[in-house]
């Protein structure tokens, strides 16, 4: 395992770099909806990071956000978002990450998150506990959903469709000190494990956005449902995560503007 978790933190930084070198920079950007965007440098991380697994790990599968995934015979997969906050990266805004997690039989074992702009590199080993450049992590001890500070986003398809988070933003909104809506779940996750959010929210990402994420606030002591109080996984259509003490407040939130 310290091999795997070496390379996929070595990894996540040269990824980093990269994107750091290509940062408001004049970049070549393609539309694949109307609000949902993808960068040159959202390909050549990838293209990094898929040709370094695939030198290293030619045996392991490959899930990725731009690509068509790699399927293995091997019981490993790596879940990759070579950029995650793309729009906030074309827009010059520094909040964007590097996430990076491997997967045994369906199950998340390794963990790495990393903002090349605050040079912070989130980790987690299952079962060895979510660091932050080399510091033990904890979820806050935040124990009311008054004092609590969230975080969440909205989906590509806001402007199309009526599931679009807005009724659940609305009615939170006025149960919490506040409310944090920065574009980029990975590290918004990675918060909530730091102790920086109290809890977050979202609904329709996709496996990519959360596999690190939320091996990180599991180790860091933190709870992981769905937005209703179910239990949770990569393939269902909302996420909640919590410090725990706040979670089931929040489900009733969430139901409450579900009426």
């Amino acid at each position: 395992m310290l091999q795997l978790k070496d390379f996929a933190v070595s990894l996540a930084h040269r990824a980093g770099v990269l994107l750091m070198e290509k940062f408001d920079q004049s970049i070549e950007i393609h539309y694949k909806g109307d609000i949902n965007l993808v960068t040159e440098a959202d390909k050549m991380s990838e293209n990094l990071i898929i040709a370094a697994i695939r030198q290293n790990f030619p045996d392991h599968g490959i899930l990725s956000e731009e690509s068509p995934a790699i399927l293995a015979e091997s019981k490993m997969r790596w879940i990759i978002d070579p950029l995650d906050g793309t729009t906030n990266y074309a827009h010059g805004y520094p909040f964007f990450c590097v996430s990076i997690a491997l997967e045994k039989e369906g199950r998340v074992i390794l963990g790495v998150i990393h903002d090349p702009t605050r040079r912070d590199t989130f980790m987690a080993v299952r079962g060895e506990g979510a660091y932050l450049n080399g510091k033990r992590l904890a979820v806050s001890k935040t124990p009311d959903l008054n004092r609590s500070l969230l975080a969440t986003g909205f989906p590509y398809d806001i402007r199309e469709s009526n599931e679009n988070n807005l009724d659940n933003f609305t009615v939170m909104a006025k149960q919490v000190q506040a409310i944090r809506r920065a574009g980029a779940a990975a590290l918004d996750i990675a918060y909530v494990a730091a102790g920086r959010f109290d809890g977050f929210w979202e609904l329709k990402l996709q496996p990519w956005d959360m596999a690190a994420g939320c091996l990180l606030v599991e180790e860091a002591g933190g709870k992981i449902t769905d937005i209703m109080g179910s239990p949770w996984n990569m393939l269902l259509p909302n996420i909640l995560v919590s410090n725990g003490r706040i979670h089931e407040q929040m489900i009733a939130v969430f139901k409450s503007a579900a009426g």
